[in-house]
């Protein structure tokens, strides 16, 4: 037992010891109505409330601390109820302040918070490469942060290879041009396709339609070409210098639409049986104090990160004003109502049809979705269930306030039914995940039994005070010291335990 649960002990013990005498002593050295002495409690073993290890067959001091010993009885006659039972009377369960709740069936919400970053939407990110080998005569664009739209120039390249290949659509337009009028269809026919060709090979090279009909109309080739963004958004990296030889497929820039973007957050192990696939997320960043946004969870890692003990998710977000930006911190929380067996209740999704690519896409039947075209689950496959389903069973649940844990089990006290007095009986239970303000009950109890919420550690400072099984002692009680001379003061009536009747 480590210096922090012996402090728990002793600080309950002595709860438990003053308690028992405020309830009985009144009785043990008053007369009561009618002018006969009520009978002095007797106590075959005393202890201390300071150490219960102290086992002694009389009245006196503590050895250790000289604190009085108090008697080791469960009840007014003394004698031993079941090693995990306490009786009480009325009045002692009014003053001790014990109250019970029943096990109870219902569907709890549990809230799931964590922290995490906004970072780039990696399907809104394009790279503007060079498409034939060349020099990169002018960067427009010539540092990074800059925002642009489909079709700005972002550079001038110069390329002999360009350069010829505008020249073959030259002559094969003057060459179909010559051959207007001519009696040969075959020819004509033959060169058209060499013209038709030709185009083809510089669009493919990287010029635009406009361009190409801007040489057709020139009539002359030129040897640079100027490289048009192929969609918009914020410059993000500038990977080369003007003056630069680049070949093809050599990276110039990376653009970024930060329309929509993707906030990465960190979910620790334990909360993973609450995070769905398609899950409402609402997180507020540091510098919008105050304003939530919203998102859905689309990805979930499958891999734990070693370091953290933490997973990673993934959160679609629309970000159409760009208020967020990549790089803030963010706070977020995933409110999660569950059922049986570690189900989500979701009225929303349940028997609906989701992408597995997109969750934003949800229907009401089977098809494919809009985005990826990839055939749509059921929401019963990720993980949900609707309320009001046959399925959707609510879970066994108890108050937060109702076990005393000591890191490997689970204690509860449980009313026992039909006693002549409140008796309360302690057994171990075995838990679930917690969610709010309940625990989920995987064994141990059943539907409609009382569990005392409040008073549970007075009841088990008693017990462990009469060294009976507790949260503390699983077992059976450590065997009583050998008698020693103590001394005890004269005429001193100790008080009873707690549980005498009052």
């Amino acid at each position: 037992m480590n210096a922090h649960a012996s402090r728990y002990l002793a600080a309950a013990a002595v709860l438990a010891a003053f308690l028992a005498g405020r309830l009985s002593v009144g009785r043990t050295t008053a007369d009561p109505p009618g002018g006969k002495a009520a009978p002095e409690v007797q106590a075959e073993v005393w202890t201390c409330a300071m150490h219960p290890q102290v086992r002694l067959p009389g009245p006196g001091p503590c050895p250790l601390c000289g604190m009085d010993l108090v008697p080791v009885v469960s009840s007014a006659g003394g004698a031993r109820t079941e090693p995990r039972r306490l009786a009480l009377s009325e009045a002692a369960r009014r003053l001790a302040e014990v109250e019970t709740v029943p096990v109870q069936r219902r569907i709890v919400e549990a809230e799931v918070r964590m922290v995490g970053k906004v970072d780039y939407d990696e399907t809104r990110v394009r790279h503007i490469t060079a498409w034939v080998p060349g020099r990169l005569d002018r960067l427009y664009v010539d540092y990074t942060g800059i925002a642009v739209r489909p079709g700005d120039h972002m550079a001038e390249l110069y390329s002999p290879e360009l350069l010829s290949t505008q020249e073959e659509l030259v002559q094969a337009i003057r060459a179909l041009e010559r051959l207007d009028g001519s009696p040969s269809e075959l020819v004509r026919r033959s060169t058209a396709a060499t013209v038709e060709a030709a185009r083809d090979k510089l669009r493919l090279l990287g010029l635009t339609a406009d361009q190409v009909a801007e040489v057709e109309h020139r009539g002359s080739a030129t040897d640079r070409v100027t490289i048009h963004a192929p969609a918009g958004g914020i410059v993000i990296s500038k990977d080369a210098r003007e003056g630069e030889y680049v070949q093809t497929g050599t990276r110039v820039y990376t653009i970024a639409d930060l329309s929509r973007v993707w906030v990465r957050l960190d979910a620790y192990e334990q909360d993973l049986r609450l995070l769905r696939y398609g899950q409402a997320v609402r997180f507020t960043a540091e510098a919008w104090p105050g304003e939530p946004f919203d998102g859905r969870i689309a990805f979930i890692d499958p891999v734990l990160t070693d370091s953290t003990r933490t997973v990673k998710l993934r959160v679609n977000v629309e970000n159409p004003h760009g208020r967020l930006r990549p790089g803030m911190f963010v706070h977020a929380a995933v409110r999660a109502r569950v059922a049986e067996d570690g189900r989500v209740v979701d009225t929303s999704l349940a028997g609906r049809w989701v992408s597995p690519m997109h969750p934003e896409v949800v229907k009401d039947g089977p098809g494919t979705c809009d985005v990826c075209g990839m055939p749509l689950v059921r929401a019963e496959e990720l993980g949900y269930v609707d309320e009001v389903a046959a399925g959707a069973r609510p879970p066994l649940v108890i108050p937060v306030t109702a076990p005393l844990l000591t890191g490997r089990r689970a204690v509860v006290y449980v009313r026992v039914p039909d006693a002549a007095e409140p008796t309360y009986e302690g057994r171990e239970v075995l838990l679930g995940g917690r969610a709010g303000d309940f625990y989920l009950v995987a064994g141990g109890l059943e539907e409609g039994e009382e569990v005392v919420v409040r008073g549970a550690f007075k009841i088990d400072s008693a017990l462990q005070i009469e060294g009976r099984p507790s949260m503390m002692s699983p077992g059976t009680a450590p065997p009583a010291e050998a008698p020693r001379p103590v001394h005890h003061p004269g005429n001193a009536t100790p008080p009873p335990a707690l549980g005498a009747v009052l």
